[in-house]
Parts: C-alpha cells; sequence; structure tokens
C-alpha cells in the first residue's frame, strides 16, 4: 500500500513539475512588448476604396478593377527590385494603370492614368479606427513609426492630407534605399535607422506580404485584416490578428 501511495505521489510530481517547465517555457517564449510599432500606409492607415471613383472613370465604368490596379503595381514594384531597378511609385502605379487597361481593352492615355492617380491617391483619408487608434498607441508610449513603398514627398502629402502628422514619431521610404518591400533589406534598413533589434520591432500591415517579409527579417508582426484582406498561406504566421487599430491598441495596453 505504501508503495503504491509512493507512486501515485511521484506521479502527481512529475505532471505539476511538466506543467510548470511547459508553463514556464511558454512565457519564455512570448515576445516582449515592441519598443517601436512601424506602420505601412496604403490600405493599413489610409483607405483605397475612395480611388474607386477616379480608377473607375479611366477605365470606362470599371471600378471593379481597382484592386487588380493596386495588385498589378505591387507586383511590377517587385520586378524593379529584383531587376535592380528603380521607379517611384507614382510612376509604377501610372504603367499599371495603363497595363490593366489594356489587357481589358479600354483605352486610355498616360495623362489619363495621371489624372486617375496621383492626385486621388495622395489625398486618401484615412480609415475610420486610425487618428483614434494612434492616438492610444501614443498615449499607452510608443514610439509610431511609418514605412512605405510610395515616396518621401508622396507620403508626406498623405500624411498632411488626412491629418496623420502629428500621431508619428518619423517617416521612412524605401525611396531612400530603392528597394521596395516585402525585400527583406527593407525591413533591415529602417531596424538600422531605428537603432533597434528585429525583436524590439513590430510591423502592422494590412498585407500578407508585408507581414511575411517583416517575420523573415525577424520582426515582431501584426495583421491588420481590413476588408478583403487576407494572409498569404505559405508565409510564417504573424504573431497577432486584429481587424482595426482599437483591437491592436488593447492588445498592447
Amino acid at each position: 500500500m505504501s508503495i503504491l501511495k509512493s507512486l501515485k505521489t511521484l506521479t502527481l510530481s512529475l505532471l505539476v513539475g511538466t506543467s510548470l517547465i511547459s508553463g514556464y517555457a511558454v512565457a519564455q517564449q512570448a515576445p516582449a512588448k515592441p519598443k517601436v510599432l512601424i506602420f505601412d500606409v496604403n490600405e493599413t492607415l489610409l483607405d483605397l476604396t475612395s480611388m474607386r471613383t477616379s480608377i473607375g472613370k479611366a477605365l470606362g465604368g470599371r471600378e471593379d478593377l481597382l484592386p487588380l490596379w493596386f495588385s498589378t503595381m505591387l507586383h511590377h514594384s517587385l520586378v524593379d527590385t529584383v531587376s535592380g531597378s528603380y521607379h517611384d511609385f507614382g510612376q509604377i502605379g501610372v504603367a499599371s494603370l495603363l497595363m490593366v487597361a489594356q489587357n481589358n481593352n479600354i483605352d486610355i492615355t498616360s495623362e489619363q492614368a495621371k489624372t486617375a492617380i496621383i492626385t486621388p491617391l495622395l489625398t486618401l483619408p484615412p480609415h475610420s479606427d486610425v487618428k483614434e487608434g494612434l492616438a492610444k498607441l501614443k498615449a499607452q508610449g510608443y514610439k509610431l513609426v511609418s514605412l512605405t513603398n510610395s515616396s518621401n514627398k508622396g507620403v508626406k502629402a498623405q500624411f498632411e492630407s488626412a491629418g496623420l502628422m502629428s500621431y508619428f514619431d518619423a517617416r521612412y521610404s524605401i525611396e531612400d534605399i530603392k528597394i521596395y518591400k516585402p525585400d527583406l533589406r527593407a525591413y533591415e534598413w529602417v531596424l538600422k535607422k531605428l537603432n533597434v533589434a528585429p525583436n524590439e520591432a513590430m510591423m502592422i500591415a494590412a498585407h500578407g506580404w508585408d507581414v511575411a517579409g517583416a517575420k523573415e527579417a525577424g520582426l515582431q508582426t501584426t495583421f491588420i485584416a481590413r476588408p478583403g484582406k487576407a494572409l498569404y498561406p505559405l508565409a510564417k504566421k504573424p504573431d497577432h490578428v486584429v481587424k482595426d487599430l482599437h483591437e491592436l491598441a488593447a492588445l498592447l495596453k
């Protein structure tokens, strides 16, 4: 009887010990809160849907082609990066709209494409949660910066138009290195500028490709699940998935 009791006691001790060790391991693996929050801009902070009107007008009423235009622009920004070339995001945007028009048998000129893209892109409104969400994060003591594929001049105009200038400590554009996200060098460059280790920064974006690149570069990542946006299933999972910046602020509180 005493042997059976001893075995039960030993088994219980092992179970408790294993549980404590497992809990400790999980606690050890949980990343610390980031020192810096790095935000993507287009679609993450700024609402692109307002461009449906201008894009649709240029494409003969085909407002449904807006997502195709944006994905074509992203695709060819990477063509520039892997081929060692560089054109700014506005130029690629115009070229991409001409391609979408051609592939859909729609005749537009370069000037019409510029009119449809440049001014509307620089005056995008913020998503409804953005200002209040950024204010909460700033009040919580986080350093807020942006990292965008847009040009320095372009993102400055966007932030001024959207009323976001006061929320950010710094704005960074890949124009300075002429390497588009999600190339790992873009994230490594901004980490050097910020003088932080990868795990001390969090990339926040509404694009699966952006959080995938940042995750591979060692950053903490949060995917903002804006309508119509999805994660890349073959990439590493982000640390967090939230519906908006209110949820992010609550998560990081």
